[in-house]
C-alpha cells in the first residue's frame, strides 16, 4: 500500500497532478483546494488513497493526513464513491465540510452535485460523531494567492476540470461562462467551484 508520493510536479490541473518520483510519473487525482495549494510549486508530498478495481486503479492525492481521513470517512457512506467524494471536497474546504456535518446542516451537503436529500442525511447520521474528532484547521488563505485574470486558458482551464468531473462539454461552458459574466477577474479554483453550484 502506498501512503505517500514525494517528488516533482511535472503537471498540474485542476483535477490531477502528475509527480514524479525514482523517474516514475505518478497521476494523482486531486480535489480542488490541492490545486490551489500546490499551483506554483515545483515539487510536493501528497498522502494517498489507492481506488482498486477490476478494471481500474485510481490514486487519490490529499495535503496531509486529515484530508484523506476525512475523503474515507465520505467514502464510508453508502452510495460514495471516490470521484463523489472528490466532488464534496471539490466544493467546499475540508474545515467546511466538517462543520455541515457536525451541525447536521443537509441543505448544504444537499446542494453539491450528486448529493441527494438522502445521501446527505445519511453522511449525518453515519459520520457526525466521527467528524467531530477530526482536528481540521484550513490554513490555505486563497488572498494571499496570485490573481488569475480571465484569459482563454483559465476558461478553458475550468471547463475541461469540470468535464474531468463528469459533465458533459456543453453543461461545463455554460456554467464556466454563466460565472464569468458576474465575475471576469475570478480565481479558477472559485471559478469551479461556482460553476459546480451552478450545474
Amino acid at each position: 500500500m502506498i501512503d505517500y508520493i514525494k517528488g516533482e510536479i511535472t503537471e498540474l490541473n485542476p483535477t490531477y497532478v502528475v509527480v514524479e518520483t525514482a523517474g516514475v510519473g505518478y497521476f494523482i487525482n486531486i480535489a480542488l483546494p490541492t490545486y490551489s495549494a500546490l499551483n506554483g510549486k515545483k515539487t510536493c508530498k501528497l498522502f494517498v488513497y489507492e481506488a482498486i478495481r477490476e478494471d481500474a486503479y485510481n490514486l487519490f492525492g490529499f495535503l496531509n493526513q486529515v484530508e484523506r481521513e476525512l475523503f474515507l470517512l465520505l467514502i464510508s457512506v453508502s452510495g460514495i464513491g471516490p470521484n463523489t467524494g472528490r466532488m464534496i471536497m471539490s466544493s467546499y474546504e475540508a474545515v467546511e465540510i466538517q462543520q455541515m456535518i457536525a451541525t447536521g446542516n443537509a441543505v448544504a451537503l444537499n446542494s453539491i452535485k450528486g448529493i441527494g436529500p438522502k445521501t446527505a442525511q445519511r453522511i449525518i447520521i453515519d459520520l457526525k460523531d466521527k467528524i467531530i474528532k477530526l482536528n481540521i484547521d484550513s490554513d490555505l488563505d486563497l488572498s494571499t494567492q496570485p490573481p488569475h485574470h480571465l484569459s482563454v486558458e483559465t476558461r478553458q482551464e475550468a471547463v475541461s476540470a469540470l468535464v474531468m468531473l463528469g459533465f458533459s462539454t456543453n453543461i461545463a461552458q455554460k456554467a464556466v461562462d454563466s460565472v464569468l459574466k458576474a465575475q471576469p477577474d475570478i480565481h479558477v479554483e472559485q471559478l469551479i467551484k461556482l460553476a459546480l453550484k451552478n450545474i
